[in-house]
């Protein structure tokens, strides 16, 4: 039977390279972004026929719309990773706007929550029951950043969310996983390569990874049978200053 996974964030970055490396698995996917031409470019370098579902996942309405889609294209899920996410520049906390506030929240922490409720609302009605949700914590969810309030305490709270999750799940064969990554390059990690704050002051340029190995990581935790879970995993970039930075 083949296998059905939601990728939120699959228009760039991340989200793209592990769509990637599911389709080559045969998984089928339901790609979920803000930016529908860049969901397409996805679908368009994919094996398989794929679902392109355009929606702001910090929107319930919008999020219940993208799962009762899955509903009536596959019939199941068997996969949710909780990708999408964004930062904000090196703002002093006390310079931050509201507006700021609340839009990193909405996508990084609301939006992993409303798709992660959906998700296990169409897992524990399915037959088989059961499923695997995968959230992209980063490893801001360990230590912060210099002038990085916002995005940290989201991270910090997705940590709590999986292992709600892992709780609650248990008893319908529903479990969780997160994996926190650093420096896979991306388009958003491109300013590590021109130098970031460092928690003395200095600015530093920081060493990257391929972002593909990222998505052969979370293929893997994703390709377990439901007996078995990888509650976290770490993948970074080896040179990069992590260690001795908190």
């Amino acid at each position: 039977m083949t296998k059905i996974a939601m990728i939120t964030g699959a228009g760039s970055g991340v989200g793209r390279a592990v769509a990637k490396a599911l389709a080559a698995q045969g998984w089928s996917l339901a790609l979920v972004g803000r930016k529908e031409a860049a969901l397409e470019e996805t679908a368009a370098a994919l094996t398989g026929e794929h679902l392109v579902a355009p929606a702001d996942v910090g929107d319930p309405a919008q999020v219940k719309s993208v799962f009762a889609c899955i509903k009536d294209s596959y019939g199941r899920l068997d996969m949710l990773f909780n990708n999408a996410g964004m930062g904000t520049p090196a703002i002093p906390i006390e310079d931050l706007s509201f507006e700021q506030w609340q839009a990193i929240v909405g996508v990084n922490l609301t939006g992993a929550f409303l798709c992660t409720q959906e998700a296990v609302r169409l897992m524990k009605a399915q037959t088989p029951q059961g499923g695997r949700i995968i959230n992209n914590g980063s490893i801001s969810a360990d230590r912060p950043r210099p002038h990085s309030a916002p995005y940290t305490a989201t991270k910090h709270a997705i940590t709590g969310l999986t292992k709600s999750t892992i709780l609650d799940g248990r008893p319908f064969d529903i479990t969780a996983g997160q994996i926190d990554i650093g420096n896979a390059a991306t388009e958003m990690t491109e300013r590590m390569t021109q130098g970031v704050l460092q928690p003395d002051g200095r600015l530093a340029v920081e060493p990257r990874m391929d972002v593909n190995h990222v998505a052969q990581a979370v293929a893997y935790m994703a390709g377990l049978p439901l007996e078995s879970n990888v509650p976290f995993m770490t993948v970074m970039a080896t040179k990069m200053p992590l260690f001795g930075r908190g």
